[in-house]
């Protein structure tokens, strides 16, 4: 190439390979931000930079959305098996004892903002709290290049292990904080490893936070009543079901939707 204009390419004719000079070379494609350029020079009508525009600002969306996909995967391929090391045990109201381990919220962030950060990702939490309504988490995890992608759940109070009001909002504002930034970044658990073996879950275990998620996923889907579901299996919050009742759960919350459904 002498000027940086032309160029030379080899083509196949015949069965030879012929050299062919002075062929122009090729012109990198325009960024929208570009065309709008040109076309504020050359003095285009509104309607013509309206367009460019709204194709610069897709355009700015979906390498936000790439960088946003390319910063999650490197950052997931970073981030550690998140260890429970902290118990709940208590008995309710009802006289029925409630144990399991899990991992606090302190824990994981501590384990995956330095982790985050470094790859231009941040989270924040928006929160709904009505009288005698679900309490609403929705974690969002941003890109610096301002894609962000966001992940919701809801729950009653927690009024379990005779909390008071404050206590239960809060008990579930944490417990929701905690679910959908794990489920929105896609952490794994695992028990706690400090040395001592854990027993072996059995049926009158809670169920996993895998179930709970799956549990609650219906629920918002179908618009079923949570505080009535609880009240049906004699249970003070979701996350007190019992491994040996998940399936009935399940099945109470899909017979309940199809009536519904029925009656409309």
């Amino acid at each position: 190439m002498a000027d940086g204009k032309e160029d030379e390419i080899v083509i196949e004719v015949e069965g030879k390979q012929v050299q062919v000079s002075n062929v122009p070379a090729r012109t990198p494609a325009l960024t929208p931000m570009e065309m709008l350029s040109r076309a504020v020079e050359n003095g285009q009508s509104i309607d013509v930079l309206d367009k460019l525009m709204g194709l610069q600002e897709r355009y700015e969306a979906n390498l936000g959305r790439k960088a946003f996909d390319e910063a999650m995967a490197a950052a997931s391929a970073e981030i550690p098996v998140i260890v429970k090391t902290r118990e709940v045990d208590f008995t309710n109201k009802a006289g029925q004892r409630t144990n399991y381990r899990y991992e606090d919220l302190a824990t994981i962030a501590m384990t995956v903002n330095p982790i985050l950060s470094k790859h231009g990702l941040s989270y924040r939490f928006r929160t709904t709290s009505l009288p005698n309504e679900p309490i609403v988490v929705t974690c969002i995890v941003s890109h610096r290049m301002g894609y962000s992608e966001e992940n919701t759940l809801s729950a009653p109070r927690d009024e379990s292990g005779n909390k008071n009001g404050i206590q239960a909002i809060g008990s579930t504002l944490t417990y929701l904080q905690r679910m959908t930034l794990k489920a929105a970044l896609g952490l794994a658990a695992a028990a706690d490893d400090d040395g001592k073996s854990s027993e072996a879950q059995t049926e009158n275990d809670p169920i996993s936070d895998e179930q709970l998620a799956t549990i609650q996923k219906k629920i918002d889907e179908t618009g079923s009543d949570t505080e009535r579901l609880c009240k049906y299996f004699k249970i003070d919050a979701l996350p007190d079901i019992r491994r040996s009742e998940y399936a009935n759960v399940i099945a109470a919350i899909d017979a309940a939707a199809k009536k519904k459904k029925a009656t409309k």
